[in-house]
């Protein structure tokens, strides 16, 4: 053997080592007709098959069934006698009938006479590869049917500019585009057109691309033009260098989430107010109670002394003006009563055009001659069960108001009409008719902060000292009373309307009798028990009713009184109060009823009462009381 030669076969030699070495690619020979003539390690690993089984087997039968039937692996053979390379991926079989998936590169072997002497075939395994592939695509795949799914919120992609790239169900429900009507545009169409001219947009995708998101609640439009208010999340996407690709944008429609607790806050705060009136009405109806039991005090006192005083004009001045100071004392505890719906009401049946009919003279006055006053009544308007007094002073005060509103003049329309409030109206009203008597100015009106506080006790716009502020807390505190609602409605520039809702008044309605228009009688000398926990108030009825010649036993408890019973007291007539600790005078009522069922009783209160039984019965005798009070009450009670 020659020197070339021999050098020759060690290099084939090492060369074929060095193939059989290599295990992580397949590496063999096939001639021009497809059959193995050699097979190294790494094909023995892939396939399985030793060398022994496989030379002179066609390479075929590493192909699957259907890529066999379709010709495959001769048109690879094809490809690379045409192209000089064949390359491709596809499945291929084992020994044991497993599939792997492949990467194959076929080169031909030509020798230096052009002649085909083979082909040389390498392997690559690469399943593990092509399933993370898989389980990647299926997981993206998932991913895309997840956020197309989504119809609560709008989830797309932007490019770095910030048009839309993609578009799920959830942005088509909330924001109306379909995907073919929206794919391309900038996502700015989204925005108000006061937030475009702002640079909402570009800000949005600036801070998203310089801190990696931006979140922030605020309008959107959507198709129609309509708008609704957005929660909005923008997150900056960005590749394995740090390059930015886009922005996935979320958002989510809030609008109704908003509402909600637009009406939670109304509500709470309609239930402070609630609770706000309902403590002040407390308040003023017990500081009330305790002022008219110094009036009535004062007053009774004042009546005596002045019967007494004889000839002294000097002296009767004084006395008929620290009387008429505390009459101004009774009007301001009516009106806090009247806003703590205590005061005692004598309910009737009100014809309204009549009532303010009479009161035009004195409205006319009061308003001045710069202010028209207008009146619109139907004819056929329903009389109001309502206290004729109270709704005349509720009137007045309204009139008042809107004269301040009106310093250069102007109309002042009082117009009533009827209406009917159904069961399943959201109204607070009850269900039922009734007449909402108007009365319209043509002034200044309230702005939304004064409209919120003119109700309330004690608010007013008049100025330090030209006002209590009681004025339409009364109005408000009468009407609902009644069972009716006091509604203001104002715009700062367009006057106001003040509504009086008052209940229809029934068929043949009764008012209640009134002791003060009743013709008085002659009394005998009585024996009259007078029950007060107030000393003061107990001394001054005592001194009132021994002015008028009857002996009195008095009592500052219940428990008291009824000892006297006990102890064999001749009593005619009882006057107690109503508010005594222990043991109410409703409760002193009810146990003197069950000693002497035919005894007189009177009770006395500063404040209107619920009563319920026989006590709701008793003649009343609201204070403060004047001595002809007493003797009318008590003329009515003996009879």
């Amino acid at each position: 053997m020659s020197e070339n030669n021999r050098t020759a076969a060690i290099e084939d030699s090492r060369f074929r080592l060095l193939i059989d070495a290599v295990v992580d690619y397949a590496i063999y020979m096939i001639d021009p007709d497809g059959t193995i003539t050699s097979w190294n390690s790494g094909a023995k690993r892939f396939k399985g098959y030793e060398e022994a089984e496989i030379i002179g087997e066609h390479f075929s039968r590493f192909y699957t069934p259907e890529d066999r039937a379709n010709g495959m692996p001769q048109r690879a053979l094809d490809t690379a006698i045409r192209e000089g390379r064949f390359e491709g991926e596809g499945w291929r079989v084992r020994k044991d009938g497993t599939h792997f998936w492949s990467h194959v590169v076929i080169d031909p072997i030509i020798d230096p006479n052009g002649k085909l002497l083979g082909f040389a075939k390498i392997t690559r395994d690469l399943t593990d590869r092509k399933m993370a592939e898989e389980t990647l695509k299926q997981s993206e795949q998932q991913f895309r049917l997840l956020v197309q799914g989504v119809t609560d919120y709008a989830i797309y992609m932007l490019s770095p500019e910030g048009c839309v790239s993609n578009w799920n169900q959830g942005a088509q429900r909330i924001k109306g585009y379909l995907p073919e009507e929206i794919i391309g545009q900038h996502f700015s169409i989204f925005y108000t057109p006061e937030d475009r001219e702002l640079g909402e947009p570009q800000r949005s995708l600036e801070i998203a691309t310089r801190e990696g998101r931006f979140e922030n609640r605020s309008w959107r439009m959507r198709k129609d033009g309509t708008r609704f208010l957005a929660h909005v999340v923008v997150d900056a996407i960005r590749g394995d260098t740090g390059a930015l690709l886009g922005f996935a944008k979320i958002t989510r429609d809030v609008t109704e989430a908003h509402e909600a607790q637009q009406a939670l806050e109304k509500t709470r705060e309609a239930l402070f107010q609630a609770q706000k009136m309902q403590a002040i009405g407390q308040l003023s109806g017990g500081i009330a109670h305790d002022f008219n039991n110094l009036l009535t005090v004062i007053l009774g006192n004042l009546e005596i002394v002045q019967k007494r005083i004889g000839d002294a004009p000097k002296i009767a001045r004084l006395l008929e003006n620290a009387t008429q100071g505390a009459l101004r004392g009774v009007s301001l505890t009516q009106r806090m009563l009247a806003f703590a719906r205590r005061q005692e009401l004598k309910t009737e049946s009100v014809d309204i055009p009549q009532l303010v009919q009479g009161i035009t003279g004195l409205l006319r006055s009061s308003l001045g001659p710069g202010i028209r006053i207008e009146t619109r009544f139907p004819e056929d308007l329903q009389p109001v069960l309502a206290d004729s007094n109270q709704l005349e002073l509720a009137i007045l005060n309204l009139a008042t108001n809107a004269r301040d509103a009106m310093p250069d003049g102007g109309t002042v329309i009082i117009q009533a009409q009827a209406e009917v409030v159904l069961e399943q109206t959201h109204s607070t009203l009850a269900a039922g008719r009734y007449v909402c008597l108007s009365l319209i100015d043509s002034g200044e009106g309230m702005d939304e902060a004064t409209l919120a506080c003119a109700r309330d006790p004690f608010f007013t716009t008049k100025g330090l000292g030209k006002g209590t502020g009681l004025g339409l807390s009364m109005v408000h505190g009468f009407i609902e009373q009644l069972g009716g609602r006091f509604i203001l409605k104002s715009e700062k520039g367009q006057g106001t309307a003040a509504e009086l809702w008052i209940p229809v008044a029934l068929e043949r309605t009764a008012s209640r009798p009134s002791y003060s228009n009743a013709a008085p009688i002659a009394v005998p000398r009585l024996s009259v028990l007078v029950v007060d926990d107030d000393s003061l108030v107990l001394t001054s009825t005592s001194l009132l009713l021994e002015d008028l010649g009857h002996r009195v036993i008095g009592a500052t408890s219940g428990a008291q009184a009824l000892a006297l019973f006990d102890q064999g007291e001749v009593i005619d007539l009882v006057i107690t109060d109503m508010a005594m600790p222990k043991m109410s005078g409703a409760q002193l009522a009810h146990a003197l009823r069950m000693l002497k069922p035919d005894l007189p009783i009177i009770l006395s209160t500063g404040y209107a009462e619920r009563l319920e039984g026989f006590a709701a019965q008793l003649p009343r005798l609201p204070k403060p009381f004047t001595q002809a009070s007493l003797v009318q009450i008590i003329a009515q009670s003996m009879k």
